[in-house]
């Protein structure tokens, strides 16, 4: 099997046993609640201490990458989570649970732009577009497949089993990047840039809380604001400690590159837009239309075949149409698939809705591939690593303002209607996540036209010779 296949599963099979966990937990935190004698807002934490492990450790994965060689790293990080899961699994009360999910995320942080990092410096660029593709779909999967999984082994078996199932993937991951992942490691050695670690960690850390928390209730208000105002400022501190260091850890400098500083700025928005509904799609079919989490999760599903259809035809179409012709449609597009199940009622046909988050599986795991792809088409080899951490820091930031923009749309709708939430509830927002989402066409407008070329494998047409004579005239 080529590398340009074997890599991507290789580290697709750690990824997705990283993305189910998070959702599976979803499901099952109330028989986990029920079995520790516990109220299940409580167990909120063993989710957020995990969101928080990955905030504070992702930016040191590409220094250990390069210092210490991509397939160590990601072998140990591979370990690390397994072993968290274990703790997991054997957990009686609520601190161990939590200790155990910081052990995960210690082990998940160092997944994601580790295993992105082999791909990139592995595979050659004109067959890079099809390995991502292998990426975007276990993120894709993860989600869907949670609530059914975690649903049905928390209903037939024990809530325990939902951390195991993770041991035989994790030992399976282990013995493949053992025999065929490359020994990569970095060119240079830097030193390690403590200070602005420290910043980026409590930065991140305190954010994200802040974020996450924002309209749902977990946390005072007042609490919510100061942790998102001090974040905030700790991030800016970072932003001045960057520039002056030789090697920050988080190489905000890669911005410059006109394809980074689009398509990360691009990304933001769409990931925001579409982050937020894996929390809202679920709360609609089970809260709004009294669905089992079984049932939902079997209709959410849909999404993950649209995504494995995507893998086929991402490259013929980005090599046809180009990356930023593909990325504005496509946002545009994406974003109203996003807004549909605002139309969504009882009384719609399950069929129906199944179908037409199939379609929008395949338009969202097309943006994926294409910006994952773009954002690496022009960084230096030598700075690859720092590339595929900012992008992990961005996804991070995203994904946790995206549930809170969801969450906020969600209660300022439920407060105006006098404090009951119902279907018609999530009408407002979806409708506000899938504007974000085509709000990301703009800055994916100002890219060139050859933007990715070498990626793509696209070429513009040429200019028709009179306008040429007339714009020089």
């Amino acid at each position: 099997m080529p590398d340009r296949i074997l890599l991507p599963l290789i580290v697709a099979c750690a990824l997705f046993m990283e993305n189910l966990d998070s959702t599976v937990l979803s499901t099952a935190l109330p028989a986990i609640a029920q079995d520790f004698g516990s109220n299940p807002i409580h167990l909120k934490l063993a989710l957020t201490s995990y969101l928080l492990a990955l905030a504070v450790f992702i930016p040191a994965s590409g220094w250990l990458a390069d210092r210490y060689g991509a397939r160590t790293i990601f072998r140990l990080a591979i370990l690390v989570f397994t072993l968290g899961s274990i703790a997991c699994g054997l957990s009686s009360s609520i601190p161990e649970i939590v200790a155990a999910r910081v052990v995960q995320g210690i082990g998940g942080s160092m997944m994601m732009p580790v295993g992105r990092l082999v791909i990139l410096r592995s595979v050659p660029k004109h067959e890079l577009v099809g390995s991502l593709a292998w990426l975007t779909v276990p993120a894709l999967l993860g989600p869907v497949l949670g609530p059914p999984v975690g649903g049905f082994v928390t209903t037939y078996f024990e809530w325990r089993w939902i951390f195991w199932i993770n041991v035989p993937v994790g030992i399976l991951g282990l013995v493949l990047s053992t025999l065929y992942l490359p020994d990569i490691r970095g060119e240079e050695r830097p030193r390690f840039d403590g200070r602005g670690f420290a910043l980026t960690a409590f930065g991140l850390a305190l954010f994200m809380t802040g974020s996450t928390s924002l309209g749902l209730g977990i946390l005072p208000v007042a609490y919510v604001v100061a942790a998102l105002l001090a974040g905030a400022a700790l991030l800016a501190l970072y932003v001045f400690h960057s520039r002056r260091v030789a090697v920050p850890i988080v190489d905000l400098a890669l911005l410059r590159i006109p394809t980074v500083g689009t398509s990360m700025l691009g990304t933001l928005l769409f990931r925001i837009g579409v982050g937020a509904t894996p929390f809202l799609l679920p709360l609609l079919l089970q809260v709004g239309f009294g669905m089992t989490p079984f049932q939902s999760g079997m209709i959410t599903f849909a999404a993950a075949i649209g995504a494995i259809a995507m893998k086929f035809a991402a490259p013929p179409i980005l090599r046809r149409f180009g990356f930023r012709s593909v990325l504005i449609v496509n946002a545009l597009i994406a974003g109203a698939f996003v807004m549909l199940p605002a139309l969504f009622t009882p009384a719609t046909p399950v069929a129906a809705m199944t179908g037409l988050l199939l379609i929008g599986g395949f338009f969202r795991s097309l943006q994926f591939t294409s910006v994952n792809a773009l954002a690496y088409a022009d960084v230096p080899n030598d700075r690859m690593s720092r590339a595929t951490t900012l992008a992990s820091v961005t996804q991070q930031l995203s994904l946790s303002v995206g549930i809170s923009v969801g969450a906020i749309a969600l209660e300022l709708t439920v407060g105006a209607s006098g404090g009951e939430i119902g279907a018609a509830s999530f009408v407002p927002a979806f409708l506000v996540v899938g504007g974000l989402t085509m709000l990301s066409a703009i800055p994916f407008a100002l890219l060139a036209r050859d933007a990715g070329r070498e990626l793509s494998g696209h070429r513009p047409p040429s200019p028709d010779p009179i306008t040429v004579m007339r714009d020089r005239g």
